[in-house]
Order: C-alpha cells, then sequence, then structure tokens
C-alpha cells in the first residue's frame, strides 16, 4: 500500500470516530497463517502415495532406474530397494512441502474452512493485544484483512458486541469487499470503516468528553 492509501485509511478512521464514541482500529496483512501443518500432511501423503505406486508397479521403476543410472543386470538387494524407497520417500517429501510452503498451490490445498479458521484465530490474537479492553468503555472495534486468504473479520468489544449483533456488520463487509474485488484495498478498507462508524454512531453516540484512545493509522503486520 502506498503513503497515500494508508493515509486514506486512517482519516476514514479519524471521520468515524467523530460520530462516535467507539475506537475503531485496522489492521491488514498478507498472510495469516504459514499453514506449516497442511504442508506437512499433504508432503506425508504424497510421499506415502509415491511409495504405494513403486510397490504396486516395481516391475516397471526397477528396470527405469536401471536405465536412467547406466545400470547392467543390477540385481535388486533388499538394502538397495529399502534405500531407492527411502530416496523416493525424502524426493517426493521434500518437493511437496516446497511446493505447499513457496507457491500459491499451499493456499490451494489447504480446505476451505481451515483457512477460515486461521484467519479468525489471527484476527482475535491481533484484537486481543491492539484493542481489546485499551478503551475506557470497552468500545474498541478491529476491521482485519488477510489478503492471501481473501478473508475479513470485524471483532468489538465487550460494550458493543453487548449491543451489536455480529450480523450488523454485514454491510461494512460488503462495502470492504466490492472494491477489494476491484484491487482497491485502501477504498475497501475506508468503506468498511464508514459503515462501521454509521454503526457505531447509533448506538454509541460520542461524548463531548471524548478522546481519541487508539491510533487511527492502518497497521500493516
Amino acid at each position: 500500500m502506498t503513503e497515500a492509501d494508508r493515509q486514506l485509511v486512517s482519516d476514514a478512521v479519524a471521520a468515524a470516530e467523530m460520530l462516535s464514541a467507539g475506537e475503531i482500529v485496522t489492521i491488514v496483512t498478507k498472510r495469516s497463517d504459514s499453514y506449516r501443518d497442511v504442508a506437512l500432511v499433504w508432503s506425508a501423503l504424497v510421499a506415502f502415495l509415491a511409495l504405494a505406486v513403486l510397490d504396486m508397479f516395481a516391475g516397471f521403476y526397477l528396470p527405469m532406474v536401471e536405465h536412467l543410472l547406466g545400470l547392467w543386470a543390477y540385481e535388486w538387494t533388499p538394502r538397495a530397494v529399502l534405500g531407492l524407497a527411502l530416496a523416493v520417500l525424502t524426493l517426493k517429501f521434500g518437493g511437496m512441502y516446497l511446493l505447499m510452503r513457496f507457491t500459491p498451490l499451499g493456499l490451494w490445498l489447504t480446505p476451505r474452512r481451515v483457512r477460515n479458521a486461521r484467519v479468525r484465530e489471527r484476527a482475535l490474537t491481533c484484537f486481543r493485544v491492539g484493542a481489546e479492553s485499551r478503551t475506557t468503555g470497552r468500545t474498541g472495534v478491529l476491521i482485519y484483512l488477510s489478503l492471501a486468504e481473501h478473508r475479513a473479520e470485524i471483532i468489538a468489544d465487550a460494550a458493543i458486541a453487548s449491543k451489536v449483533s455480529p450480523e450488523a456488520w454485514g454491510l461494512a463487509m460488503k462495502a470492504m469487499l466490492d472494491p477489494l474485488r476491484q484491487g482497491q484495498m485502501a477504498q475497501g478498507m475506508a468503506a468498511a470503516v464508514a459503515e462501521v462508524g454509521n454503526v457505531l454512531g447509533e448506538h454509541f453516540p460520542r461524548g463531548e468528553d471524548d478522546v481519541n484512545e487508539l491510533p487511527d493509522r492502518l497497521i500493516e503486520v
């Protein structure tokens, strides 16, 4: 995001907070989790399948290995077969793990429910660190956007959650997602902030003695 994008979001937060006693925190991250455990599961599965195929079609693969390695009339001893199996296991496991960790394939093969749960978990962690119980009236709201997973979360502190149902943030989500589909990240965040401000203004009008308790700037993690 450019500095102008960051300023657009910060200005939107400042404007929204002028309408209510709520405090809005905005966070955007490239990715909410590394999904190492998912990569390990897929790598183990691929390695196991490779060994199974090697076992079922040994008559095809062993001569092919002999040809590739330039072996003549090679006698496959149990030790040699185990060595080949270990090599196949290592190559398949390592190759799949690298693909899962460092290419889009990893995220694509991660179940949606797992991705959604990890985004929610990371959003809750950020909320507890950056917004929860950090305002006098417990009126903090987090707008969290995870880019790789194409997932957003809105989490409210206790005072707001007691009066505003999670469904009330639906318009804010829609306002955010429409610009995001067009690649306008800052505009999407700013639109969501404005909608959240409208909800907060309805339930928590700004008092004359209200002070800004949380930073307005966009946080990138």
